[in-house]
């Protein structure tokens, strides 16, 4: 991903807080020499200072069988992203846009049924406590995932490299940006207030 200076993420911290929140990711393998993408939901941990991520895709998704020990697998983290009108600028300039996104590069291995069952009760567990009418009784999680094994392939993805873009116009003179930060609310669509929000935490230099 091309990242100049002024959209570097460096600080860890930051950037893993940022991939748990988005755990909606696209998955980027090659199979025969064409690149293949899924969407798939992931589950993150930290284990002995790596990340890793665990998911599951559908057995008939082809893309399962790229993943058995394969190196360099790419996984994209998107965030909310939001036009940037050149009428937002004191001078005038060419639109743009803005957004957040972290790609990740790793290792992958299959998960085997007993390491696959336990993946899916995690994911169950993460996403269902707390509703209305969750269902995490030990004999419904059971049943559903008993269900659903022989329709999934899980897989477990060690992370080696990040690179992570934050590009919320860090590189206009104060005046556009604290402009951008009030416009982009009357704009009145849930990214564009995302981003103006996000905008906001850099400006006061809160990165948690």
């Amino acid at each position: 991903m091309y990242i100049p200076k002024y959209f570097k993420v460096n600080d860890y911290e930051e950037v893993l807080a940022f991939m748990k929140e988005h755990v909606f990711i696209t998955l980027v393998t090659i199979q025969d020499g064409t690149p293949i993408a899924s969407h798939i939901p992931v589950h993150l941990s930290e284990q002995n200072d790596t990340i890793m991520i665990t998911g599951h895709l559908a057995y008939g998704n082809p893309q399962w069988k790229t993943l058995d020990q394969e190196t360099n697998v790419l996984m994209i983290f998107q965030g909310p992203h939001a036009y940037i009108s050149s009428s937002w600028y004191q001078e005038e300039n060419v639109p743009t846009w803005n957004y957040q996104s972290v790609h990740v590069y790793g290792n992958t291995k299959l998960l085997n049924e007993d390491e696959l069952r336990q993946d899916l009760s995690s994911m169950m567990l993460r996403y269902e406590t707390g509703r209305e009418n969750e269902s995490v009784s030990e004999e419904t999680m059971k049943m559903l995932i008993e269900k659903e094994l022989p329709g999934v392939k899980g897989f477990q993805f060690e992370v080696t490299d990040i690179q992570a873009k934050y590009k919320l116009s860090q590189n206009r003179k104060a005046e556009d940006y604290m402009n951008i930060i009030e416009q982009l609310p009357k704009e009145k669509k849930t990214h564009s207030i995302e981003i103006a929000h996000q905008m906001s935490r850099l400006k006061q230099g809160d990165t948690k």
